[in-house]
């Protein structure tokens, strides 16, 4: 079910994303470092965009779950990407969609913070 989830939030991000004028470039990029759910141009900015979905908020926003830990990882992806498409030079940052399902029936909540880290 937590992959389906996540699979499912990713998908909603990506549309999301898409009428907030994004290019999506890639989609779970992944090397020997980890994962980055979406990569995508918003104008002349490279973005690493992390997904988080969550049932409900009981335990907080989804995008709260974004530890210390993970953007440090979720950096060292992105700067193994950055060299190995010679994107050295070009300005990036690090986007975070937190999607909250809710009740069946509702619309899911959808939070997208630019430069979140």
């Amino acid at each position: 079910m937590k992959r389906f989830l996540g699979t499912k939030g990713e998908e909603l991000a990506q549309k999301t994303l898409k009428k907030l004028g994004y290019k999506i470039i890639c989609k779970n990029y992944t090397c020997s470092l980890g994962e980055i759910d979406l990569i995508a141009w918003d104008n002349k900015t490279l973005v690493f965009i992390e997904v988080r979905s969550r049932k409900e908020i009981k335990y907080g926003m989804p995008s709260e779950t974004v530890n210390y830990n993970k953007q440090r990882k979720i950096r060292q992806v992105a700067q193994y990407f950055l060299v190995n498409n010679k994107l050295a030079d070009v300005y990036c940052r690090f986007d975070v969609v937190g999607i909250v399902w809710g009740k069946e029936g509702e619309e899911p909540q959808i939070e997208v913070l630019k430069d979140a880290f």
